[in-house]
């Protein structure tokens, strides 16, 4: 599968793992997804790096984040990723969190353009996959357009030619990560100006996109100069099968899309080989809890998918889970 950045999905702590991957791959053929970041230490001086690098076949086009300031450490850890098959090594400059700030790595880097720019070169030097940029619209009082298009021009000079923009400043100090993804408000005509000042360049829009017509209208010229592609995070996680549209509505599939229940048929086989080598049933079924978001008994399920997770850690029952299954299966009929 050819690597596209028209539509993809934001990596995400706590969500995009292994796991979560490949339901969102049986949702769509194309979208492009993203790992949950990983810090270069973590990758270099740990002693599992599967634990981190791990990835079903299945997923691909899969890009890695990595997290980190240092930029021979990144290079190493972008070799790594390269050699577990990777599509795309992507740095993290837009996670505002004390843990990422007091690493420094994350958006905290939005400050130290220059550093930014060693850091891909480093991870360009190292590696022949694409190697591309995650940041914010700017931190604290670093939040001017002018500001802006420095720090891209910066780092486009080391060679990073895609920019996935978070439409969003961050306040590194005063705001909880959750809250700097709700309170700053979200300028989208900033990234189109982007696209403006850099026509040369790929934008990915990031940031408050949770219907995917209206995403789809920024890479029109509806809000502006047209876009290269959107990210969407927290509602292609919450209610994961709004990406069944994708591929008709991104790429111009002529495919019918899978319906839910053939979807889950076939990540409780998934859930069975992974629980047989040893994951527990929790971590691989908690993904599926918003599946049937927006469907009579939603809440039924996810209560049930929950459960299951919980009890059937040898998945030698999952009664409960399959008659659930039958009962959505019996309401879209």
């Amino acid at each position: 599968m050819l690597l596209s950045r028209r539509f993809s999905v934001a990596p995400m702590m706590d969500r995009t793992d292994r796991h979560c991957r490949v339901l969102m791959r049986l949702l769509s053929q194309r979208a492009l997804l993203y790992t949950e970041m990983v810090t270069s230490p973590a990758l270099v001086r740990g002693r599992t790096p599967e634990r981190f690098l791990g990835f079903s076949p299945a997923e691909h086009p899969v890009a890695l984040q990595v997290g980190g300031s240092d930029a021979k450490e990144l290079a190493l850890a972008a070799r790594m990723a390269e050699d577990y098959g990777y599509d795309e090594l992507n740095l993290n400059v837009g996670c505002p969190s004390d843990r990422v700030t007091s690493g420094r790595f994350g958006a905290c880097l939005m400050a130290e353009p220059q550093l930014v720019a060693e850091c891909v070169a480093a991870i360009r030097s190292a590696v022949a996959i694409p190697v591309t940029v995650k940041t914010r619209i700017g931190i604290d009082e670093l939040d001017s357009p002018e500001y802006l298009a420095s720090f891209i021009a910066t780092v486009a000079q080391a060679g990073c030619e895609s920019f996935s923009i978070h439409a969003r400043k961050a306040w590194l100090k005063g705001l909880s990560p959750k809250e700097n993804r709700e309170i700053p408000p979200l300028h989208y005509e900033r990234v189109h100006w982007l696209k403006d000042q850099f026509p040369h360049l790929e934008f990915i829009l990031n940031g408050g996109v949770t219907c995917l017509r209206t995403g789809l209208a920024h890479l029109s010229a509806a809000h502006g100069t047209p876009l290269d592609g959107i990210m969407v995070g927290r509602a292609a996680y919450d209610t994961p099968y709004i990406l069944a549209q994708v591929d008709a509505l991104y790429f111009d599939a002529a495919e019918a899309p899978p319906s839910r229940a053939e979807v889950m048929d076939a990540y409780i086989d998934y859930t069975r080989q992974q629980v047989a080598t040893g994951a527990l049933a929790h971590h691989v079924l908690r993904h599926a809890a918003g599946l049937f978001h927006g469907c009579p008994g939603a809440r039924g399920w996810r209560s049930t998918v929950m459960t299951a997770g919980r009890e059937g850690r040898n998945l030698a029952d999952l009664s409960a889970l399959a008659a659930a299954l039958d009962s959505q299966r019996a309401e879209a009929a």
